[in-house]
């Protein structure tokens, strides 16, 4: 069969030939459709993301949608190494697998699965949200804080308050129902007293941080700075945007009653994120939830590797004819 390979780490995938998976009992046999390019597929196949399996060669894609065996549309996750979901066939265990709803198209389903579960795993198998609370998307102007956005108010928010670096991308959010935005551009003490601003008063009950590194610096000294919160802050580290690692005062978490999490493969059950997956895609027609995608052919992999950027998905289609347009349709 004809996949997107790689024979050792840090590699730009090759278009090529690979063998083909062999049926087992408990897998569904699935052909692929669409599979998006996300920031953990691209780390997965460098051998750099924190859950990897390093035997090589190997095809990349860590999920996407397809076809079983029986002719059901599917999102899959995780297939069987060395079996990725960038290739025309996967083997993807059953419990992986999430029917597609009605109406909702494979690409688009492909692009919005990844970045919308890791809103929906961390507000609900961390955090715990609860009806009416005030979530803070910290980040909010990329692909999955774009969604995260639009996902909490779907999962019962009061409040949404969307934090980033893209002037453009706010008032995106501010449309996708953000009801407070903020930019973290300039200057880091006007960022810091417009977060301040919000953890006084009413306050702030969950944080999604897609950002982490100095951004995180910033935020948790502001948090540690506001007098009279007064109810825990739970923190949620989702991603490493800006860096990887932070430094963490002691006085951020002395001064607040502040909770800090990471949310992802390991600190949520792998059902929660089937389960979250399910969430996203149901969502995704009623709520109108949007990602800016651009649709490549399979064997174009390696042109377009290195090109998809952290506010949209290039997703890799196996039959190019066969792309449908997006049934989630961006705002009006």
């Amino acid at each position: 069969m004809k996949a997107a390979i790689v024979t050792g780490p840090d590699q730009t995938p090759t278009y090529g030939d690979f063998a083909d998976p062999v049926p087992e009992a408990g897998y569904e046999l699935i052909t692929v459709t669409a599979s998006a390019l996300s920031p953990a597929a691209k780390a997965m196949a460098a051998g750099s993301f924190y859950h990897t399996a390093g035997a090589y060669p190997k095809v990349v894609g860590i999920d996407g949608t397809g076809r079983t065996k029986g002719g059901q549309r599917v999102y899959f996750s995780m297939p069987q190494a060395p079996f990725g979901a960038m290739a025309e066939r996967v083997l993807a265990q059953a419990g992986n697998c999430v029917a597609l709803p009605d109406g909702l198209d494979d690409v688009t389903a492909a692009a919005l699965a990844n970045p919308g579960l890791s809103s929906v795993a961390a507000l609900t198998a961390r955090a715990a949200l609860r009806p009416g609370e005030t979530v803070l998307v910290h980040g909010a102007t990329g692909a999955a804080g774009t969604l995260a956005v639009q996902l909490a108010r779907h999962l019962g928010a009061g409040k949404v308050i969307a934090a980033g670096r893209d002037a453009m991308a706010l008032e995106r959010a501010a449309a996708l129902g953000a009801d407070v935005t903020i930019s973290l551009l300039g200057e880091a003490g006007t960022a810091a007293a417009a977060l301040a601003e919000q953890f006084g008063g009413d306050g702030v009950d969950v944080v999604l941080d897609y950002l982490y590194g100095q951004p995180a610096e910033t935020l948790l000294a502001a948090i540690g700075r506001t007098r009279g919160i007064s109810r825990p802050v739970r923190y949620v580290v989702v991603g490493g945007a800006d860096a990887q690692e932070t430094t963490l005062p002691s006085m951020a978490l002395r001064a607040a009653p502040v909770t800090v999490m990471g949310s992802g493969i390991g600190s949520v059950p792998f059902a929660a994120f089937t389960s979250a997956v399910g969430v996203v895609l149901r969502a995704a027609i009623p709520e109108r939830l949007h990602i800016d995608t651009t649709t490549v052919p399979l064997a174009e992999v390696s042109r377009a590797w290195n090109t998809s950027t952290g506010k949209s998905r290039a997703v890799f289609v196996t039959d190019p004819v066969a792309r449908v347009v997006g049934t989630a349709a961006p705002p009006s």
